[in-house]
Parts: C-alpha cells; structure tokens; sequence
C-alpha cells in the first residue's frame, strides 16, 4: 500500500505539517525497502530529515547539512515576529509572522544581505518560479501553515540536542554565510553538538546551490566516498 499521506487529497494536509512529511516519507522508505541512508538537511527540510533520522537512527550513515536550524542560535531578529506568532497565536501575529509572504519577501529569500557581486549571479526566474508557484490554489495557506507548525519543530530542539548528542551521525556541512534568516551563530551550534563534523562555511546565500552547486556537490561526493574508502 502507498504512504497515507502521498495520494492526492491527503498530499495538501501533509505539506501543511512538515511531522506528517516526515511519516510519510518513513512509511514509503519502509515500502520500498530503503535501508540505510544519508539525509540532506535544508530550511524546511529540516524538521522532516531530523524527525526520520530519529524514527530510525540505526539507519542513518551521516547527515548534510545545509543552512539549516536546530538550535535556538539560529533564531536571529528576524524571527521575532514569528516568536511572538508562536507564543501567541492570533490574527495580528499571523500577520507579522507571514508579512514575508509576499514578492518582495520571496526574492529576498535569495538575495537579501547578500554581496552585490554575488547576489547578480542569482537569476531573478529563481524567485519569479516560486511566486508563481506561490499564488497557486492553495499554495498561501500552505506556507502559513508551514510557518505555524514550525513552531512545534523548535519546541523539540531539545529533543534533537539529545538524539544529536547520543548517536554522533557522521556529518558534512556546506553553508551559505550570507543567510538572511538563518545566523550564522548557528553553524558554530552545529560544530558544537557534531566536535567531528567537516564544516564548509562559503561565500554563498540561503539557498547555496543557486551559485556554489558545483563546490557544495564536489565537497558531498568526496564526503560520501571517503565514507567508503
């Protein structure tokens, strides 16, 4: 049987909650008979990646992480409004913790506080894709959603803290610096929590595929194949 949360009316209500992703994708990997693997974490990726690898820790080799949160140092001023969302939810929070949700705030999840120099090698369709994407049936509510269950993400940090404190995964970093929205403070969390972590800090955004692919995808291959070696 197909994962309960991959047909098409139930797919909506699982992006709306990123837990239900992750025992969906558990479930399928599970199905398909998928055993150990490693797991590529980034933005909202995150709380899916971490909450399979702690469903079945025996089965992961290692973890990728990029420009991703899991500790509270992450959180710089720009979560505010998003906190405040959190501790207390209502029309006028919704509002301040969602402002972003808008053309403006979709390209300056690319390009905000980035180097000029590096910011005009980010094609514009890159944003343009995801505000047409955005204003699809549906798709606003989604993000909402996305960004009030995130909240119940967080509230386990601990929890992650303890799981990242006991196994010690293998781990690889490749992280864009000029992250407007995750701090940079939280790559030393990281570093602190993984002692044995490689950790490649680079002159890239939040989303570092969009300039440094061919160095991020360099550094994860020789990672893998050391794994190997």
């Amino acid at each position: 049987m197909p994962p309960t949360c991959l047909g098409s009316a139930s797919l909506t209500r699982c992006l709306h909650r990123p837990y239900a992703c992750a025992d969906a994708i558990s479930e399928l990997l599970g199905h398909l008979s998928v055993g150990p693997r490693y797991i590529y974490l980034h933005d909202f990726g995150a709380p899916v990646g971490l909450r399979i690898a702690m469903q079945a820790p025996d089965e992961v080799l290692g973890l990728i992480i990029q420009n991703a949160n899991a500790h509270r140092s992450g959180m710089g001023p720009l979560w505010k409004a998003t906190q405040d969302f959190w501790a207390n939810p209502n029309a006028d929070s919704e509002a301040g913790a969602t402002a972003h949700l808008t053309f403006t705030g979709t390209r300056d999840q690319y390009i905000a506080g980035v180097p000029e120099d590096l910011a005009v090698q980010i094609p514009a369709e890159s944003w343009e894709e995801d505000w047409r994407v955005m204003q699809l049936p549906g798709r606003m509510a989604t993000q909402r959603a996305l960004i009030a269950d995130y909240g119940k993400y967080v509230a386990r940090f601990d929890a992650i803290a303890g799981y990242l404190k006991r196994r010690q995964p293998r781990a690889l970093m490749v992280w864009g610096r000029h992250d407007s929205f995750f701090d940079l403070a939280e790559t030393l969390s990281w570093m602190q929590a993984l002692p044995r972590m490689e950790a490649h800090i680079l002159d890239g955004a939040h989303f570092l595929l969009e300039t440094h692919a061919e160095q991020a995808g360099s550094l994860i291959v020789d990672f893998l194949e050391r794994q190997y070696a």
